[in-house]
């Protein structure tokens, strides 16, 4: 579910976007005049959310951008297994396996404790603890 589209220019750093299907948070990004007759060309280097990946790119400043609805919610640390946490929401108390792609943050998660996690456009990662 996309919440907003905007253009090109208007995406700054740290913009959430939407790449190849993929959720991505804006690093840098270049505009360059063109000349009298041209169209601004945005230059945008982007690293996805989810899977770590740098992907950089060019559209022309009046491309529309889809921005992915992100999630931010708490959550208490039942058990943690490799790679995965079993997590319960700290506000409707379900209870959730999560994906925990970062080893340091696994690493540091401790049983009981709380922790933070994205829910991201429908999928779930651990980002810190708290």
């Amino acid at each position: 579910m996309v919440l907003k589209i905007i253009n090109a220019t208007e995406a700054k750093v740290g913009t959430n976007i939407i790449v190849d299907g993929h959720p991505c948070v804006v690093k840098k990004i270049d505009i360059s005049k063109t000349g009298k007759h041209g169209h601004a060309k945005a230059r945008i280097e982007a690293v996805g959310l989810i899977t770590g990946n740098k992907k950089v790119f060019v559209v022309p400043g009046h491309d529309r951008l889809e921005v992915p609805m992100v999630d931010k919610r708490k959550g208490q640390v039942l058990s943690k297994s490799e790679g995965k946490a079993s997590v319960m929401d700290m506000e409707s108390f379900e209870t959730l396996d999560i994906d925990c792609p970062e080893k340091e943050v696994c690493d540091s998660l401790e049983e009981s404790g709380n922790c933070e996690y994205w829910d991201i456009e429908g999928t779930k990662i651990i980002k810190r603890k708290l």
